[in-house]
């Protein structure tokens, strides 16, 4: 059986390469040039040359073939493009899921398998296993990688049955020091090799020098919101009366509308019980959520699509600044200045709204606070942006998103929900994000995802991507 390992020039390929070899594998490596504009990169040189270097001689190293394939024109049409798009209409997206699906899963794939590869591996850390569906036909799963500190199946959540009936991935059951401890013992030129960061294969770059190849820069206001805003805000209020209608009996305790949720590797606590959540999961629950959910699937099912709607629609920002003239210092010159507003206060300048994102923290350089302050919301057509102080302010956070009909994509093709059905799932909304407990709502305008907790910094145009225990079911694109 002949293998294309996709051979990148770091340690985790290497790796991948070398057992596919020792197993028995017909092996041989591709390495693939997917850019050459070194505009806005923190390094300003082109590191995909070292990484080549680098792939040749593991290559050698093991004693494989080494091929090269220029990919740069179909990255470019496929990838950045689509990012420069979506920036522009104040969307985030996310690059390197969309380099597996159009780029290395797709156009590398078929080079691959022109060259005679019955199989692509690659060294993400995740893992695929296959069984007879109902009509006879293989059905692909893909899961979690058993390192949890590495697991990469988030990256691949757009990929279809096609794709995954190709793919291999050789270290999936590995962890990375075992990763590391296998390179050196095999003294591979990539054994100490530092991973990849950044956009998939640009590199680390400065996000807005990169955008303003196409992306002119347009001075617009910082808008810090005050907490009164959404004591007087009726869609606020409104979400509000949803989330508690649909809350199973027993809860007393006031509605939650501020995510516990910190950063990647920390949680606020929770003292009620009733809505602590694990990490792990528990296999005995629907999905393998934590618990059956605090909400009421009746309750829920009972909620019209318009509620749905309102219930996943962020809040929207409208704080009007009035000015007026005073008069400043012993010769009495006439200044203007804003008036003090309740709601929020102009606390800055920023150079184009499509530069920032959902609870981005840095690049605001504004001063003054005691406590970070965050991205809430960005408004294209005003360029204004809009930020919060802390962790907790009520702006970053969100019970329910949205996925629209034609951005829902099942991994497994074979159990798709269907209009009215309502399923237990774990989901996360980013990379590295642990597993949140959420439930599923199917309805003809699109898929709801309705959270046990409020989640930090819904962005749109990321991904959504839903898990039963450790198996990747499905995914969507963050609507708004």
């Amino acid at each position: 059986m002949k293998v294309c390992i996709g051979l990148s020039g770091g340690v985790d390929s290497s790796v991948a390469a070398l057992l596919l070899k020792r197993a028995g594998y017909d092996v041989f490596a591709l390495f693939m040039q997917n850019w050459h504009d070194t505009t806005g990169t923190l390094h300003g040189d082109c590191e995909w040359e070292e990484d080549r270097f680098v792939a040749e001689m593991v290559a050698r190293k093991i004693g494989i073939p080494f091929y090269f394939v220029d990919l740069s024109e179909e990255y470019r049409k496929r990838v950045v493009d689509y990012m420069f798009d979506e920036y522009s209409k104040g969307r985030t997206p996310n690059p390197d899921v969309l380099c597996n699906r159009e780029i290395k899963f797709d156009a590398f794939m078929k080079c691959a398998v022109s060259l005679g590869a019955d199989f692509v591996a690659t060294g993400h850390y995740c893992r695929k296993d296959e069984f007879k569906g109902s009509d006879g036909k293989p059905v692909y799963r893909i899961f979690a990688g058993t390192d949890p500190n590495k697991d990469q199946s988030y990256f691949l959540c757009q990929l279809t049955q096609a794709q995954l009936a190709k793919a291999m991935f050789p270290i999936g059951d590995i962890e990375k020091p075992e990763v590391r401890r296998i390179a050196a013992e095999a003294d591979l030129p990539s054994a100490d090799k530092k991973d990849s960061q950044g956009i998939c294969f640009v590199g680390k770059v400065d996000l807005p020098v990169f955008l303003q190849q196409k992306l002119k820069p347009s001075e617009g206001d910082v808008v810090e919101v005050y907490d009164a805003y959404y004591d007087d805000n009726g869609h606020y209020a409104a979400i509000r009366k949803i989330l508690q209608s649909i809350e199973k009996d027993g809860i007393d305790t006031p509605v939650n509308m501020v995510t516990s949720y910190i950063s990647e590797t920390r949680s606020l606590k929770v003292n009620d019980p009733l809505r602590e959540k694990t990490v792990k999961g528990n296999p005995a629950f629907e999905g393998g959520c934590s618990s059956d959910g605090i909400f009421d699937k009746d309750r829920i099912a009972a909620l019209s699509d318009s509620q749905m709607e309102e219930l996943s629609e962020p809040v929207k920002y409208d704080i009007p600044f009035e000015t007026e003239t005073y008069r400043s210092g012993k010769k009495h010159v006439k200044k203007t200045r804003y008036k003090e507003n309740p709601y929020g206060k102009i606390v800055g300048k920023h150079d184009g709204a499509q530069f920032y994102t959902i609870g981005q923290r840095k690049g605001l350089n504004i001063g003054g606070h005691k406590d970070s302050l965050f991205v809430i919301a960005t408004d294209m057509e005003s360029n204004r942006i809009y930020v919060g102080e802390g962790h907790t302010h009520k702006g970053l956070s969100r019970s329910c998103l949205r996925i629209m009909p034609e951005d829902i994509h099942w991994i497994r093709e074979d159990i798709p929900m269907q209009a009215g059905e309502i399923r237990r799932y774990r989901v996360r909304i980013r990379y590295r994000q642990p597993l949140q407990d959420a439930t599923l709502v199917m309805r003809k305008n699109g898929l709801f995802i309705l959270f046990d907790e409020p989640q930090r910094g819904m962005t749109p145009g990321q991904f959504a991507v839903w898990y039963d225990n450790d198996e990747m079911v499905g995914s969507g694109v963050i609507s708004q």
